[in-house]
This record gives C-alpha cells, sequence and structure tokens, in this order.
C-alpha cells in the first residue's frame, strides 16, 4: 500500500458563507483524498487522508485557490490522532458542530453579494426553471448577513430554514459538481420565497408593482436588507411626491439603472469607477451628471448623482419591466432606521408609498446601500454597509480584551474588537431618533452572537448629550473615553496599520473637545494611545446651539459679530450690509443680541461651520435640511473653477497655531462688493482652506511633529478640499494618508475608538 499521509485543518476568516466548504470538496476530491469538512463555530474545520503529495498540494491550495468571496486568516495544521479516514472512502461535507459552548478562533459574518453572472443568465433563460424567479441565488452571490441568526452558518440558522427544499433544490444541494452545492440561501419557485402585492403573488404581484411606478406611484420594495422606496427617476411629479412624503426636502437620492449603458447615460464614468459599479458589493457610486434624463429633483444643488445596478434578481426584473432609472431611496422617514418587519413597513410607510411589493423571506439584519466615491485611484467609502459590512478590519495592536466602540450621534455605527480583528457594523442612522437606538440595541446583539464577541471594555466619545455615551455609561462594563477628533484621525491611521506618531488633521461639524468646548478645525500629533492639540480654527459662537447648524445664517451672523479676536479687526459694517440687509431685521437682531451677550451661544471652531457661514454669506443656502448641504452646495459652485485665494492669517496662541478667519471673510466680502461671482469666491475659499491647513502643518512638522498626516472627518468629503490639501502637502514631501474602507465622516467614529481603546489596553 503506498505511504499514506493525514492532516486535520481548521479554516479561519470568511469562509462560511462563501463557497468554502464546497471548493474545499472539490479539491480534496481532485486529488484523490479521502476526509471530511464541516462548518464549525465561525470556521471550516476537517480532516483529510492520502498520498503525502497529495495532502501537501491540498494544504497550499487552501489559501490560493480559495472562492472569491472568502477571506482566509489563518490556517491551523496538526496530525490527526487516531482513526484515519478508510481509504477510498471520498470525501465528504458533515452537518455543521454547533454545540460549541465558546468560539474557538474568529468568527466572520460573510456580508450579502450581489446577484453572479451565471444566476443573471438563468433568471433572463426562458428555458430555465428559475426564469424570472426573484430570490436566485447560488454559492457565489445572494443574501448572508441579511439572514444568518447564528454560526455555524447553515440553512437551518438562517431565515431560510422556513423553506424546506424541494426535490430538485435538494439535489442540486447534494450535488458536489453544482455551483448550488450547499449554497444555504437556495431556493426555486417551487420551495422558496414569494413576492406578494395584497392579495397577488408571484408574477402577478411583480406586474402590479410595475403598473404603480408607470403610473407615477411609488412603490415599498422589500429589498435585501430593509425596504426600500421606488418611484420613476424621469418623473417630476413622483420624485417631488417622495420627497414631501419622506420629508426629505434636498438631500439627493439613489438612482438604480439597468445597466453600464444607462449608467454612461447619466454620467461620466471612470474605469475605476465602472468597475467598482459592477463588482461583487453594488455599492451606491457618487458619479458627475451629464445630460438631462432625471427630474430636476432626484439630485437638487448638486451635479453628484448616486448609481448603482441591481444587486438582485428582484431588482434586475425591476429594472428590466421598468426600462428607465428608478429612485431606489432608504425606506424609512428622515432620519429613521430603514424598515425591516412587515408591519413595522405598512405602519411607518403607509403614508408614503402606494403599494407595497413584499416577500415572506423574513429580514434578520438591518442594512442599508453602501455609498462609496473615487478620488483619483482611490475608492472610499461614504457610508459602509451593504455589501461591505460587516467584513472585518485589522486591528493593530490587537485588542488583549474584547470591547465595543459605540461610535458618536450621526452616520452612527459600533465596531466590535478583540484580537483576531475589528467588525464595523452598518451604516444605523442618526442616534437622536429613538427608533434608532433601538434599531442600534438589536444590531449590537445580533453581532455580539455571531462573532462570539463578549465585549468586557467599551469605548465612547466624551460627549454627555449623545446617546451612544448613555448607553456605554449604562453598561457595566470597563469604559474607557475617546476624544472625537483623535477618533477621526485614529481611524485612518489603524485603517493604513500606522502605529507610530502622525500628524492628524481633523475636519468636522462639532464635537466635544478635551477642554469643554466644541472643537472642529483641528490639528493634533497623535499616535493611537493618545494626541496633543497644535493648531485649530479660531472660535465662532453657534447662536441657538443646534439651530445654527440646521440655519447657516445664524453661524455667519457668530462669525460676523462673535469670532474670536485674534488681532484682526472684525469685517467692516459696509461690507456685511448686503448680506444682512437680505435677512429678517427682526430674527437678525435677536441673534446678534445672542451673540453679544453669550446666550445659547456656545463656541466651536469648527471647520464645517465656516464652511456653512460662507456658503450663507454667499447665498448658497441660509437654512438647511440636513447637515452639510450648505457645504455641498459650497462645493458645487466652486467646481473645478480657478481662482486666487483669499486672505488668510496664522496666530500663535497660548503654543498652538490658530487660523484667524477674519481676514479671510473680509477679502470674500470685499471681492463679492467689488462683482466677483459666487463660483469664483467658492473655489478661493477652499484654496484658501488648503493653503492654511498646508501652513498648520508645517508649522507643526517644523516644532518637532512627524511627517505622515492622516486627514479625517467629514470636511473631507469634500473632493476639492481633499485634493487641494493633499496636493499642497505632497509638495512639502509628506506622506499623506486617508480613509478608504473606514469612512471619514462619523461613520468611521467608531473603528477609530476601537483602536485606540485596543492601542491603550495593550500598552497597559
Amino acid at each position: 500500500m503506498p505511504e499514506r499521509s493525514a492532516l486535520r485543518f481548521e479554516v479561519f476568516g470568511t469562509v462560511q458563507g462563501v463557497g468554502f466548504r464546497p471548493f474545499v470538496h472539490r479539491l480534496a476530491s481532485g486529488l484523490g483524498l479521502d476526509g471530511w469538512a464541516a462548518n464549525t463555530d465561525g470556521h471550516v474545520e476537517g480532516e483529510v487522508a492520502g498520498t503525502p503529495y497529495a495532502v501537501r498540494e491540498f494544504t497550499g491550495r487552501l489559501r490560493s485557490g480559495a472562492p472569491a468571496m472568502a477571506r482566509v486568516r489563518q490556517v491551523r495544521l496538526t496530525a490527526v490522532n487516531g482513526q484515519l479516514p478508510p481509504v477510498a472512502s471520498g470525501f465528504t461535507i458533515r452537518s455543521s458542530d454547533a454545540g460549541r459552548a465558546a468560539p474557538r478562533g474568529p468568527r466572520e459574518v460573510p456580508p450579502d453579494a450581489a446577484i453572479c453572472t451565471a444566476c443573471l443568465s438563468e433568471l433572463l433563460d426562458p428555458g430555465d426553471r428559475r426564469f424570472r424567479y426573484p430570490f436566485i441565488n447560488c454559492t457565489d452571490c445572494g443574501p448572508r448577513a441579511t439572514v444568518i441568526e447564528d454560526l455555524p452558518y447553515d440553512r437551518i440558522r438562517t431565515t431560510m430554514r422556513r423553506f424546506p427544499l424541494c426535490a430538485a433544490c435538494a439535489a442540486e444541494y447534494g450535488d458536489p459538481g453544482d455551483r448550488r452545492f450547499h449554497a444555504e440561501p437556495l431556493a426555486c419557485p417551487a420551495c422558496g420565497p414569494r413576492l406578494s402585492w395584497d392579495a397577488l403573488r408571484g408574477e402577478a404581484a411583480l406586474r402590479a408593482a410595475v403598473k404603480t411606478v408607470e403610473s407615477g406611484g411609488i412603490v415599498a420594495l422589500k429589498g435585501l436588507g430593509g425596504y426600500q422606496l421606488v418611484c420613476d427617476a424621469t418623473d417630476p411629479t413622483a420624485v417631488e411626491s417622495l420627497r414631501e412624503r419622506k420629508r426629505r426636502p434636498a438631500k439627493p437620492f439613489a438612482v438604480m439603472v439597468q445597466d453600464l449603458q444607462a449608467a454612461g447615460e447619466l454620467a461620466h464614468m471612470s474605469g475605476t469607477e465602472r468597475a467598482v459599479l459592477l463588482s461583487v458589493t453594488r455599492p451606491v457610486v457618487l458619479l458627475d451628471a451629464h445630460g438631462p434624463g432625471l427630474a430636476p429633483a432626484v439630485h437638487p444643488g448638486t451635479h453628484r448623482i448616486g448609481l448603482f445596478l441591481p444587486t438582485t434578481g428582484l431588482h434586475h426584473l425591476l429594472a428590466r419591466e421598468l426600462a428607465g432609472p428608478l429612485v431606489v431611496t432608504s425606506g424609512n422617514l428622515a432620519d429613521c432606521p430603514i424598515a425591516t418587519d412587515d408591519a413595522e413597513a405598512r405602519r411607518t410607510l403607509g403614508t408614503v408609498a402606494d403599494g407595497f411589493l413584499v416577500h415572506d423571506r423574513p429580514i434578520r439584519a438591518r442594512y442599508d446601500d453602501s455609498v462609496v466615491q473615487v478620488t483619483g485611484r482611490s475608492v472610499r467609502t461614504l457610508r459602509r454597509a451593504r455589501g461591505l459590512a460587516p467584513a472585518p478590519l485589522p486591528l493593530a495592536p490587537a485588542a488583549p480584551e474584547p470591547l465595543v466602540a459605540v461610535g458618536a450621534q450621526l452616520k452612527h455605527t459600533f465596531t466590535l474588537g478583540d484580537r483576531s480583528g475589528a467588525h464595523l457594523s452598518p451604516h444605523g442612522g442618526d442616534l437622536s431618533d429613538a427608533t434608532a437606538l433601538d434599531a442600534f440595541t438589536r444590531a449590537y446583539e445580533d453581532l455580539v452572537r455571531l462573532t462570539g464577541i463578549v465585549p468586557e471594555v467599551v469605548a465612547h466619545d466624551p460627549h454627555p448629550g449623545y446617546r451612544s455615551t448613555q448607553w456605554a455609561l449604562a453598561r457595566a462594563l470597563r469604559r474607557i473615553e475617546v476624544q472625537h477628533h483623535h477618533a477621526h484621525v485614529a481611524a485612518c491611521a489603524a485603517e493604513h496599520g500606522l502605529r507610530t506618531p502622525f500628524i492628524g488633521v481633523a475636519y468636522d461639524g462639532l464635537g466635544l473637545g478635551d477642554d469643554g468646548t466644541l472643537w472642529g478645525g483641528e490639528v493634533l500629533v497623535a499616535d493611537l494611545t493618545g494626541y496633543r492639540r497644535v493648531g485649530r480654527f479660531a472660535t465662532a459662537p453657534l447662536p441657538g446651539g443646534e439651530a445654527a447648524v440646521r440655519h447657516p445664517y445664524r453661524m455667519a451672523l457668530g462669525y460676523l459679530h462673535g469670532a474670536e479676536l485674534l488681532g484682526s479687526p472684525r469685517p467692516y459694517p459696509w461690507l456685511t450690509r448686503t448680506f444682512t440687509e437680505r435677512l429678517d431685521p427682526s430674527e437678525a437682531a435677536v441673534v446678534r443680541a445672542m451673540v453679544a451677550r453669550g446666550i445659547n451661544s456656545p463656541r466651536a471652531s469648527s471647520a464645517g461651520r465656516l464652511f456653512d457661514a460662507v456658503a450663507s454669506l454667499l447665498g448658497l443656502g441660509d437654512s438647511v435640511s440636513f447637515e452639510g448641504e450648505a457645504a455641498v452646495a459650497l462645493e458645487e459652485a466652486a467646481g473645478t473653477v480657478p481662482a486666487l485665494p483669499l486672505d488668510h492669517r496664522l496666530a500663535r496662541v497660548d503654543g498652538l497655531w490658530v487660523y484667524d478667519p477674519a481676514p479671510t471673510l473680509m477679502d470674500l466680502l470685499g471681492r463679492q462688493h467689488s462683482g466677483e461671482g459666487v463660483p469664483a469666491l467658492a473655489a478661493a475659499f477652499h484654496l484658501t482652506l488648503a493653503r492654511v491647513t498646508a501652513e498648520l502643518v508645517a508649522h507643526a512638522v517644523e516644532d518637532g511633529a512627524p511627517r505622515t498626516v492622516c486627514l479625517a472627518g467629514g470636511c473631507f468629503l469634500n473632493r476639492r478640499l481633499l485634493t487641494e490639501v493633499t496636493a499642497r502637502l505632497h509638495a512639502q514631501g509628506l506622506r499623506v494618508l486617508v480613509g478608504e474602507a473606514v469612512p471619514v465622516g462619523d461613520g468611521g467614529i467608531s473603528y477609530g475608538q476601537a483602536a485606540v481603546a485596543a492601542a491603550r489596553l495593550a500598552k497597559g
């Protein structure tokens, strides 16, 4: 008998729900090996026996030949103790072991994957038994994170357990040569989920939805990770009606198109942007729009449009039946989490939708659509959700104790971390709404169960008004407080594996500083354990607090009448007259009095609020319906217009370099008074902030700071600002890092908190 070798293998990473066991089966069988494989906890384990050469080949190919959706983090190999698999017994997939009390290694939850080419071909093939079946999927595509109830990942631990396989599907499921071999969400028209529209089922339900959209109506569609609202993107009345009913007056809507050709008719696309649109994650991609085609209310106030391609069979059917661009937006009211439960959707969306296209497969986890934009060759995640989350991210140093970082208030996410890495939750919305807090609690409990990470430490923002902070303080866990802007820049550093000190530039709206004031225009010298502030923007009052965020004209008055004096005069009254004359006189007088007396006017060193003030001074928005709206208008006005920078001044105050915006505002108003146009002035402001940033960083370097710079905070979603700042820093010979997989805005705060907490715990 030939020499025989045997090994036990354990493979950790994203290896469940991605066709890994079928891959192992094909690999082992092709090499003539005997043995078995099974899902256990969150990993795959098994045994192989055969010739030493075949066993060596098997172990080598476990990594190199893994399926596209798999991410192999670690392979453990041990000698088999005891009886070997019988000779010529073949290779089998065993039922999963769900009986262990605690995970033996990291557990990773596979994200959902867009429909693959093979399934799409079957969907459109009249001769295929899954022709026009909306829930078609295989081992390479379909729902994962949105249906998993527990690990190990098997059908009985997903929401598909209520759909027993028919004979044909069972045969595919058990056939090692079939691409649906052990595809847990497997379904077909005979045994799987079905569409419904009131009393209508299947194709009749789909036709009813199509007819509603064609007639100008709004459909609530039950998608992968929650409900979506759908209407004709070329119908002005339908789009404006959706805005009114959804209570979303201005924020742009995402648009779904049938294919790349249709996308090209609406927007300019680079090769990178085309590749991202076609990727298995199928995010919404922000693109530069061209041509008419869409209703003006789809993306008001910006030439950029969020496009994405169909993600599921159901989306493909709708796109083909309606043969035109569709608004497909989150199924919620403004600032609320998307609906996932059918009864909840009827209750919350009943006044929004003209009909409901639903199905009977429950949604286990809430996942909105991911949003990305391409800057140069870099793909930057703006919202990490379906298709991306909760895939793990690196965390170095590793957290010696399991932890949860609970994020901020807006664009909320949380992060679980342990020695294996970090799991950044999907986007959860703004915690100002009580239902969003409930959604966060449920998502947290689910991800704890699935990953097996049971936190002993909680990292949180210092702001006592954040619901995430209040949630953290109510837990019986060891607490680590992480300053808001340190978390921002730490997120960037951690994503790029930076463990040495760096300069962090954090420009955002507002965050509580360690001195008790509101920050937002900060230059820090930091590492993952701590920081010191070396530069900032001068402060200005926020008249009315939150009201100043909703009404940028208040910020403009705050800067004109109450900005921190650093040796520069306030803008002269004759320069501000044009601006103040367009305001309501009594309202303006009230705001000026609040500023003069310091009534409900907290001071902030915020870059984001300065953007708001300048946008208002230029007539681009005195009131807004979402944070960042005025800043978007300012970026839109600037475009790529060439301009000369505005005047600016830096002053040394208490050991910090401080940007004094008074000269900038005086120059802006003076050039406006002389007749210079809004686009040139908007561009000039962007160039000025880029120069200011470069000078603040240069002063830090002169004082001995490192030569690596991490840019973070919501202001760096602004492509012109990011491009101009990066170019100037590169010209100084500096290394510049910006978040890509982790959002630069508040959606990345929890990951930064986790990185800081892990580093502090590791330091002891």
